[in-house]
């Protein structure tokens, strides 16, 4: 371990080594099994919605989802059917913490970007006081206390640094500083004692310790090019591609487990399911990985993509968006829609 780039801590405010890697290939062919597929991005009463839907989130026990339709952030409690705007303008898709009480999402507010914390029992958005020009690319804490997010200097800008807030205790601590603006975008655990994140620039991926304070060696090793997909919310797994590869990196034994040939998109909360895209164009367009049994199960045959944060625990849900209408009966709006696959 290495002591943390740039660590500071400051006051802030609210506003309204790959030895042992080995090949998970599947022992079967791919399935399509399961419960069935139901379309989120819909009114109470199951209006459709006229603009285009995206960005999924899902809650570790696959009860809530968050999502943007028409300049609009929306929960969704399934067991309820209950919805809620909770927010507007977003630019980029929406994050959730594992309760799913809370959710974050950039804005932009006349030039700059500036990161919202939606929560679900208010209906509405407070604002983290950014101290930085623009601030985007949320990740949330389990319990919605921790937000770790990319801070932008300069304008134009010309550096940028990974903030985690505390905007319980009101405090903010600078992880790392970078010299340029290629994408370095965090991810944190539930508990928010990691958060991994990437120098899109020398194409590595580290992992930071708030318990020890420091932050760790590139964790794809030496002489080889990374990039973050996500860190389990257990804080146990972080996924990141490298070539045409999927690596799921073991925080606690430092080996990694290489998916070959695939893209990985998200891992469920347990580190044990990867939902990936395979690089074959000619097959289903996302597969459901049990890493531990190498199995997989398809998702969607239909195009169709997905985020971070898109698997609930033991790889149960997992929520996607797709433009296809023949997905579940009577889309006919024309638009990307959000949907959820529930598997038995």
């Amino acid at each position: 371990m290495r002591g943390v780039l740039g660590a500071a801590l400051v006051a802030c405010a609210l506003t309204t080594a790959l030895p042992g890697a080995a090949s998970a290939e599947p022992t079967g062919g791919a399935r399509e099994t399961g419960a069935g597929v139901e379309r989120v991005s819909v009114a109470a009463d199951g209006t459709q919605f006229s603009g285009d839907s995206t960005g999924g989130a899902i809650t570790t026990d696959g009860r809530r989802v968050v999502f943007s339709s028409a300049d609009r952030v929306y929960l969704r409690d399934a067991p309820s059917g209950q919805l809620k705007q909770v927010g507007s303008y977003p630019i980029a898709s929406p994050a959730i913490s594992g309760d799913g009480e809370y959710a974050a999402y950039a804005v932009l507010l006349f030039r700059d970007t500036k990161v919202k914390l939606a929560q679900w029992t208010a209906g509405s958005s407070i604002g983290l006081n950014c101290d930085a020009l623009n601030c985007s690319q949320p990740s949330v804490s389990g319990d919605g206390r921790y937000v770790a997010n990319v801070a932008t200097i300069g304008r134009p800008s010309s550096s940028q640094r990974i903030d985690v807030w505390d905007w319980h205790a009101g405090t903010k601590q600078e992880l790392a500083w970078f010299d340029h603006t290629a994408p370095s975008r965090p991810s944190i655990s539930g508990d928010g004692r990691f958060v991994a994140y990437q120098d899109g620039k020398a194409k590595d991926v580290f992992l930071w310790d708030r318990d020890y304070g420091s932050t760790s060696d590139p964790i794809e090793g030496p002489s080889q090019e990374a990039t973050l997909v996500q860190l389990s919310e257990d804080g146990s797994k972080v996924v990141y591609l490298s070539g045409s590869d999927t690596y799921v990196h073991d925080v606690s034994s430092g080996t990694a487990q290489r998916v070959p040939n695939v893209k990985g998109l998200a891992i469920d909360p347990t580190g044990s399911y990867l939902l990936y895209a395979p690089n074959d164009p000619t097959g289903p367009s996302l597969v459901l990985r049990d890493l531990r049994a190498g199995t997989d199960e398809v998702v969607s045959h239909r195009p169709a993509s997905a985020g971070v944060d898109a698997v609930s625990a033991g790889g149960r849900e997992v929520v996607f968006q797709s433009t296809a209408d023949d997905i579940v009966p009577g889309d006919t709006n024309g638009t990307s829609d959000v949907f959820v696959r529930r598997f038995s």
